[in-house]
C-alpha cells in the first residue's frame, strides 16, 4: 500500500511539481486509519477503492485537493467521521468537495431500492446542483464510478448491478464525454453495456472479430499507407488505428436503422502533428490522395465543442473501398481530447475554474434549468440524455455571431438561442437570405435571421419540432400558463352541459362539498381541473350522487379504461391511445380533449395533430407515469424484412422472446424466393424496450431490414 500512495505522488509530480505532498500523505492516513478493517463485496480491503479513486485522478491529471478528496471521498458517508473533522484537518476546499460528493452518495443509497430511472434522476439533479459551483464535484464522481465498475462483477445482486449499470450507461457515460475525458467513457459505456445488453455487445464483437480476422491487418495496412502518404509530402506525424467500440457501433445501428452489414465506418484513425497549421496540411493531403465522403466534414478546430475539444473530422474511401473516419489534431488539441476539463488546469489554477463562470460549462446550468420544469422521472432522464449525448450543428446570425445545437435543430430552437424572448414571439424565418418555415432543419454554416412579432406566442406545435431539451421545456411551460383561463370556462361549459344532458339541474353550491376530495382550492380550480381533462364531468356528478346511473347511451367510458397510468390525467379518466400513432410508454405524447368523449392520446410527431393546430385550449399537457408495482405492456408494431430459408422465422421469434418480448400477432406482408416480409405486433414495456428489440433483431443475420411503423 506503501507503494501505492508513493505513485501517486509520483503521478502528481510529474505535473505539478508544487503539489503539497504532506496534504495527499495526510489523507492516505486519515482515510487508511478511518475505513481500517472495512472490506468491500469482492472480499478486497475497502481501502483500495479510495487508492485506485486517486490513481485515476492522478491519470487525467487533477490538482492536489482533488487527489486527496478521492482519498477521503467515502470518508464521511462509510464510517464514523463527520464533515467538521475534514474541515479541520484539511480546510474548506476539500471539505466542500467531500460534502458534495456525499451528499450524492446519499441519495443513491435512499433511493437505490426504487424504479432505477427514478433513482438515476434524482441522482442526477444531486451532482448537478453539487457541481454547479465546482466541476472538480463531477469528475472525482466520475473516478469513483469507473472503478466501482470495473468491480461490479463482484456483485451477487443481478437487480443492483444491472440498476448501477444502466445509471452509468444514461448519466455517467454521457457526462464524461460532455467533460471531453474520452477514455472514461468508452470504458464506462462498454462495461455497462455488457450488463444492460450482454448479448448484443457478445454479437457485436463476434462480428467485430470476424471482420478483423476477414480483413487481416486492414488497420496496420491503412495507418501504414496514412503515414506513407504524409511522409512524401514532409508532414511528420503519428497515427493511430483503431475500431470502434461495441456501444457506440449499437448506437449507430439504432440511430440509422441499419443492419451491422449496412454499417460501413467501424474504423477510426487519428493523426497527431505539431501545430494547428499542420492539421490543415494534413487535411489537404488526405483529400488529394483519397476520395472524401461529402457531408462527413467537421471542423472543430475553427468552432470548438463546448468542452474546449477541437480537431478536424473527415471521413474517405480507404483500402478495400472501406469507410474510414480520420481525426486530424495537434498535440496540444489531443492533451485536452484525453484529459478534457482538467486538461485547462495545466494552464490555470484550479480556483480560477469557477463552473458558475465558465462558458464551458453553460450547459451544466442549462439541465438545472430543465430539470426544474421538467415533472417526472423519465423526462429528466430523457431531456438531460439529450442535452449531454447530442451531435451539434453551428449557424451563424446575419452580425455573424455563431451558435452551436444540437443536430436536426430547427429555426425555433436557434430563435430561443438568441433569446428567450426572440423565441417567445418568432413568427418566421430566414435562411440564408431566403423565407423558410419554422420547422426547417439546420445544416451547418446556415445563416439564420429570425422574423418576430410582438403579437405572436408560442404555440403547442412546437414541441413537435423543437430538439433542444430547454425550449421544449419553455414551451410546455408557457402553453400552460397560457390555458388556464380557457381551461376554466371550458370545464365550466362542460360540466354544465354534462348536467343538462342528464337532465339534472346545476348549482354551483353543490360543488363546494366536493372540492377537498377533488384537492382543489376553489370552484374555479375544479373547472380548470375539467378543463384540462384532469376531472371528468361524469366522475363530479358520480361523487355527488353516488347512487346516480347515466341516461346516456355514452357513458363514463370505464369499460374502456386502458391499464396504463398517465400524468395529467386522474384514475379512471376516459381516455384512448390513437390507432393512428399507435403511442406506447416513452412516445413524447399529447392529449387532445373531445367534448363529452374524453381524451385522444397521440405522439407528439403525429401527423393527425395538424388539424388541431389553431385549438390550443384542446391540447393537454400529459406524460406516461411510472408505476413501481405493475409491469405495463404496451403493443409495439413494427416490420421486418428476412431471408426466406428454413429456420429464419424462428430465429426471429427466439430472438424476441430472448429480450423479453412477446408477439401477439404476425402479418405476412409479402413473400418471394429470397424474401419474407413481415409486420409483427410485439407486447412491450416501453420504446427503449422496443427500440432494444429492433436493435437487436438488426444484429441477427436472416434480417435485411427492421423499422417501427404507426398505425
Amino acid at each position: 500500500m506503501v507503494n501505492e500512495i508513493n505513485r501517486i505522488i509520483k503521478n502528481v509530480k510529474s505535473y505539478d511539481p508544487y503539489v503539497n505532498i504532506d496534504q495527499i500523505l495526510k489523507a492516505y492516513k486519515f482515510s487508511k486509519k478511518a475505513h481500517d478493517k472495512q472490506t468491500r463485496a469482492s472480499g478486497a480491503p475497502f481501502f483500495d477503492h479510495p487508492i485506485e479513486v486517486a490513481k485515476l485522478l492522478t491519470e487525467i491529471k487533477l490538482d492536489g485537493p482533488s487527489v486527496a478528496t478521492g482519498l477521503l471521498h467515502d470518508t464521511v458517508e462509510d464510517t464514523e467521521t463527520d464533515l467538521s473533522q475534514i474541515e479541520n484537518n484539511f480546510g474548506k476546499e476539500i471539505s466542500y468537495l467531500v460534502d458534495g460528493l456525499t451528499k450524492i452518495n446519499q441519495i443513491s443509497q435512499k433511493t437505490n431500492s426504487a424504479v432505477h430511472k427514478a433513482s438515476s434522476s434524482v441522482n442526477f439533479r444531486k451532482l448537478l446542483l453539487a457541481s454547479s459551483e465546482d466541476i472538480r464535484v463531477i469528475l472525482i464522481k466520475l473516478a469513483d464510478r469507473l472503478h466501482n465498475m470495473r468491480t461490479l462483477h463482484f456483485f451477487h445482486d443481478n437487480n443492483k448491478k444491472y440498476r448501477i449499470a444502466y445509471e452509468t450507461q444514461e448519466i455517467y457515460a454521457p457526462l464524461a464525454q460532455r467533460l471531453g475525458i474520452k477514455e472514461w467513457q468508452d470504458e464506462l459505456e462498454d462495461s455497462a453495456f455488457g450488463i444492460v445488453n450482454p448479448d448484443a455487445r457478445k454479437s457485436i464483437l463476434e462480428r467485430l472479430n470476424y471482420l478483423n480476422k476477414r480483413d487481416e491487418s486492414i488497420i496496420d495496412n491503412v495507418r501504414k499507407s496514412l503515414q506513407k502518404t504524409l511522409s512524401k509530402e514532409g508532414i511528420k506525424s503519428k497515427i493511430d488505428g483503431r475500431l470502434k467500440n461495441p456501444y457506440s457501433i449499437w448506437l449507430k445501428i439504432k440511430r440509422k436503422n441499419i443492419t451491422f452489414e449496412q454499417l460501413s465506418d467501424i474504423m477510426a484513425f487519428r493523426i497527431i502533428v505539431n501545430s494547428s497549421r499542420s492539421c490543415y496540411q494534413v487535411l489537404g493531403c488526405i483529400h488529394r490522395n483519397f476520395s472524401m465522403i461529402p457531408g462527413r466534414f467537421k471542423d472543430y478546430i475553427s468552432v470548438p465543442k463546448d468542452n474546449g475539444y477541437r480537431s478536424i473530422h473527415t471521413t474517405i474511401i480507404g483500402p478495400k473501398n472501406k469507410k474510414i473516419e480520420i481525426q486530424i489534431r495537434s498535440k496540444a488539441m489531443h492533451e485536452i481530447s484525453e484529459y478534457g476539463v482538467a486538461a485547462h488546469w495545466k494552464y490555470k489554477s484550479p480556483k480560477a475554474v469557477k463552473t458558475k463562470d465558465a462558458k464551458e460549462y453553460h450547459w451544466l446550468h442549462d439541465l438545472i434549468e430543465i430539470m426544474d420544469q421538467v415533472n417526472s422521472a423519465d423526462d429528466i432522464v430523457k431531456d438531460t440524455k439529450i442535452s449531454l449525448f447530442k451531435e451539434n450543428v453551428y449557424a451563424f446570425s446575419p452580425k455573424g455571431d455563431i451558435f452551436e445545437l444540437p443536430k436536426d435543430s430547427t429555426p425555433i430552437d436557434f430563435a430561443y438561442a438568441v433569446h428567450s424572448e426572440i423565441g417567445d414571439t418568432c413568427v418566421g424565418s430566414k435562411i440564408n437570405g431566403k423565407m423558410q418555415p419554422l420547422t426547417m432543419k439546420l445544416n451547418n454554416g446556415d445563416q439564420v435571421e429570425i422574423v418576430t412579432s410582438n403579437e405572436s406566442s408560442p404555440s403547442p406545435l412546437w414541441e413537435r419540432f423543437a430538439v433542444t431539451s430547454k425550449v421544449r421545456s419553455r414551451i410546455r411551460k408557457f402553453v400552460r400558463s397560457q390555458k388556464k383561463d380557457e381551461y376554466i370556462k371550458f370545464g365550466r361549459d362542460i360540466l354544465i352541459n354534462h348536467f343538462r344532458s342528464e337532465e339534472i339541474n346545476f348549482n354551483e353550491d353543490m360543488l363546494k362539498p366536493i372540492l377537498k376530495k377533488y384537492n382543489c382550492k376553489n370552484i374555479y380550480n375544479l373547472y380548470e381541473m375539467i378543463g384540462a381533462g384532469v376531472f371528468t364531468a361524469s366522475s363530479i356528478i358520480k361523487t355527488i350522487y353516488p347512487e346516480f346511473k347515466s341516461k346516456n347511451k355514452i357513458d363514463n367510458f370505464s369499460r374502456n379504461i386502458n391499464p396504463v397510468k398517465l400524468k395529467g390525467l386522474t384514475p379512471g379518466m376516459a381516455y384512448n391511445l390513437s390507432s393512428c400513432c399507435t403511442p406506447i410508454k416513452g412516445d413524447n405524447i399529447v392529449g387532445i380533449i373531445t367534448p363529452g368523449r374524453g381524451i385522444s392520446v397521440h405522439t407528439i410527431d403525429c401527423k393527425v395533430l395538424e388539424s388541431f393546430s389553431d385549438m390550443s385550449d384542446r391540447w393537454l399537457d400529459i406524460s406516461w407515469e411510472q408505476d413501481r408495482k405493475n409491469i405495463e405492456l404496451h403493443v409495439g408494431r413494427i416490420k421486418t424484412i428476412i431471408i426466406n430459408k428454413p429456420g429464419s422465422l424462428g430465429a426471429i421469434s427466439a430472438l424476441i422472446a430472448k429480450n423479453n418480448g412477446n408477439i401477439s400477432n404476425i402479418n405476412f406482408e409479402n413473400r418471394s424466393n429470397d424474401f419474407y416480409e413481415l409486420i409483427i405486433d410485439i407486447e412491450v414495456r416501453d420504446n427503449n424496450h422496443l427500440n432494444n428489440i429492433i436493435a437487436a433483431l438488426r444484429l441477427e443475420k436472416t434480417t435485411s431490414s427492421v423499422e417501427r411503423i404507426r398505425g
